[in-house]
């Protein structure tokens, strides 16, 4: 597996039968096969996750497939992808076939609600597990009240728990998870990930969402609290960043 950070929440994932672009809204997309299916993911309709550009995509992409949050207006779809467009709401679970093509094959994605807006998405590609949170995080800010901070709390733990019984559903785990590490929250800032990757887990974690700033990274590394999961966090450095790694 090739993922390539794009910016802020954007990646774009190779696999062998499909190619994965998430919450793309602006950067430099890899030059790929464009005879692979192109599956493009948008997790809500914020602008930093979202922008009509993806039914402008370059011209190598050639069978290009959509799956919105169901937050985002049906209008702002072109009439003539909309055939190719799946909206999903949180809790709900669809197979995206991609058969017919190159060879027989389909995406099982189910939804989870956001603690902001819109959904995460949870994709099992042919046995290859992907998590992306959009922006499901524990938005936990300091100078906010403190019972607004427990129920934060308490929504994220309750979206991670589904995410971890629907894993054991499946009988997988994640392989690379997409997760926001948001240096805005201060001394909070690693929380999300923090209890993502303790109550979930993950083989690979890609923090998000940085705003350009990537030091946190490193920041999240040293701290005693990453102690059992520290090698697993995928340093990104900028846009453009590539990593191979083995499912």
């Amino acid at each position: 597996m090739k993922v390539t950070y794009v910016h802020h929440s954007g990646f774009f994932v190779e696999l062998p039968q499909v190619n994965l672009l998430f919450d793309y809204y602006t950067g430099s997309l890899p030059e790929t096969d464009g005879k692979k299916p192109l599956a493009v993911f948008a997790s809500h309709r914020h602008g930093d996750h979202f922008s009509e550009v993806v039914f402008q995509l370059p011209e190598w992409f050639q069978d290009v497939s959509y799956v919105l949050s169901g937050d985002i207006w049906e209008r702002r779809v072109p009439a003539d992808k909309r055939g190719k467009t799946i909206f999903l709401s949180p809790g709900q679970e669809t197979e995206l076939d991609l058969s017919g093509r190159d060879s027989c094959f389909s995406v099982r994605i189910r939804a989870f609600r956001s603690t902001d807006e819109g959904v995460a998405f949870l994709l099992d590609c042919g046995g290859t597990v992907i998590y992306h949170a959009g922006d499901l995080n524990n938005w936990t800010w300091n100078g906010e009240p403190e019972a607004w901070n427990r129920a934060m709390a308490g929504n994220y733990h309750k979206e991670l728990g589904k995410i971890r019984a629907v894993l054991d559903e499946w009988g997988k785990e994640i392989d690379a998870a997409f997760v926001p590490l948001d240096g805005r929250l201060e001394d909070k800032f690693y929380l999300g990930l923090d209890d993502f990757m303790k109550q979930v887990g993950a083989k690979h974690v890609f923090p998000m969402h940085c705003w350009d700033d990537y030091t946190v990274i490193g920041k999240l590394k040293k701290m005693p609290e990453s102690e059992t999961y520290r090698d697993r966090i995928i340093k990104i450095t900028g846009d453009g960043d590539s990593f191979e790694i083995e499912p």
